[in-house]
């Protein structure tokens, strides 16, 4: 062979070579360095807070990952309606959901305790906000029943990450007083879950209606009344359509959760699920912080006479216990996590 022939077929290997390595980098290089790009949808609308401060979890996520966890965020119904979207979520159409368990109480009983049955979280050993966000909180991880949600939604191929708040819910706007018994009588009240079910009960109309939708139907009549949460007044605006804020039936914090397709959760490496866990406490803060600041808002707004506080009265209030106690009972019987739910808040000292 010929010192140039030579020379030829010798850089030719080195050539070959450097493609090799350099088709090994650009091959292996995505497992390193691999940015996870997840969507999430919440139930509620814009203007609702939950919703806007995802945003925040959003940005921190990122943060905290160092720009490999990025995750979009989208109201009710920009990817699917509400109706749609447990089930979109477990088969991976979404990444995570963002709403709370009363919405799934049909396929998942016990996220009707989750979220909160009436008079579950009312804690009148405490007066501070934060405080009591802080006892309801214990109650979860504390006494297992952030384990007894993990379990049933589990079932279902979701992993159920983390709960933030709500505030005071039911946050109820109506478009007359209400402060008896017998104002209640009738009242076409746009509600969701096991609250459909109480205010019946208590001789009221419970009507479904989206969040999106309660303006106009409170304008028009369609409803009188609505619960929601504090961010009715500064995101939905449902106060220039119905002025008097109901106050007495509400838990003192309401409570919602994000749940992770399975499947997706399970891809993430260990860091990146430990950097999601940490953003979704992250969040729980966030949204004790804003609704803390949202109530503020409403009782400056009491003060100025742009809202106006109807309080329901003791007999009223007993009557509202009664027909919780019922209700209590009824949800222990739909299921064994039901069950031990109930038995878990009849047992939780607060």
């Amino acid at each position: 062979m010929s010192m140039k022939k030579y020379y030829r077929k010798l850089t030719g290997l080195i050539v070959l070579s450097l493609v090799c390595l350099s088709f090994m980098f650009v091959t292996q290089a995505p497992a390193k360095g691999k940015v996870y790009r997840w969507k999430i949808q919440s139930g509620y609308p814009h203007g609702d807070l939950s919703f806007e401060l995802l945003k925040d979890f959003a940005k921190d996520l990122e943060k905290l990952s160092n720009g490999k966890f990025k995750i979009s965020v989208f109201a009710d119904p920009e990817i699917v309606p509400l109706e749609q979207l447990f089930d979109s979520t477990k088969m991976g159409v979404i990444d995570m959901l963002h709403a709370a368990g009363a919405f799934w109480g049909g396929i998942v009983p016990v996220g009707e305790v989750e979220f909160g049955i009436p008079y579950a979280y009312r804690i009148e050993s405490e007066t501070d906000f934060v405080k009591k966000a802080e006892k309801v909180r214990s109650f979860f991880f504390e006494k297992g029943f952030a384990d007894l949600l993990r379990e049933e939604y589990g079932k279902q191929g979701l992993y159920w990450l983390d709960m933030h708040t709500y505030g005071p819910v039911p946050f109820i706007l109506s478009t007359k007083a209400i402060e008896t018994s017998a104002d209640l009588k009738g009242v076409k009240i746009r509600d969701e879950g096991i609250y459909t079910t109480w205010h019946n009960m208590l001789g009221a109309r419970g009507v479904y209606v989206s969040g999106s939708e309660a303006y106009l139907g409170l304008k028009t009549g369609v409803i009188d009344a609505c619960q929601w949460d504090v961010s009715a007044i500064s995101g939905l605006r449902l106060q220039e359509v119905a002025k008097h804020w109901i106050v007495g039936e509400e838990n003192d914090h309401a409570i919602g959760h994000m749940l992770v397709n399975q499947t997706s959760y399970d891809k993430l490496p260990d860091n990146l699920k430990q950097v999601l866990k940490t953003a979704a406490k992250n969040y729980w803060h966030t949204t004790v912080s804003g609704y803390q600041k949202e109530l503020e808002v409403a009782e400056r707004m009491v003060k100025e006479g742009t809202l106006i506080k109807n309080v329901l009265d003791a007999e009223s209030i007993a009557q509202h216990k009664k027909a919780a106690d019922i209700l209590w009972e009824e949800v222990s019987k739909r299921d064994a996590a039901s069950k031990k739910a109930i038995e878990l808040l009849r047992a939780w000292d607060h």
